[in-house]
């Protein structure tokens, strides 16, 4: 069975919407850089800022209801309904299926 990256941003905004904090690190890479320019303006490089950071945005960014998906170069481009706002995420993988970078926005 092959990697399948839109199945992955489904089961990412799935997780976040759930809250559920730990499914969503195990997703990350170790070497991951999240950048985010949407609640928060912040480039984060390292796993244990992540928890910290994911924390945060899950009590101030969460997520409702899946807006588009769509296939891009080596991963997915999720947008969710976000209080008062659209955000778009872009979730890049690896070859191990994990995530090696993601850009927020509005």
């Amino acid at each position: 069975m092959s990697f399948d990256p839109m199945a992955a941003a489904i089961d990412w905004l799935d997780a976040y919407r759930a809250g559920d904090l730990d499914t969503i690190l195990r997703m990350y890479a170790d070497s991951a850089v999240t950048d985010c320019s949407c609640c928060v303006k912040e480039i984060v490089t390292d796993k244990v800022r992540l928890r910290t950071f994911l924390a945060e945005r899950l009590k101030d960014c969460g997520a409702s209801d899946l807006d588009d998906l769509q296939p891009i170069a080596d991963g997915a481009s999720v947008s969710y309904a976000a209080p008062n706002r659209v955000v778009h995420a872009i979730l890049e993988f690896g070859t191990d299926g994990k995530i090696v970078r993601m850009r927020w926005s509005d």
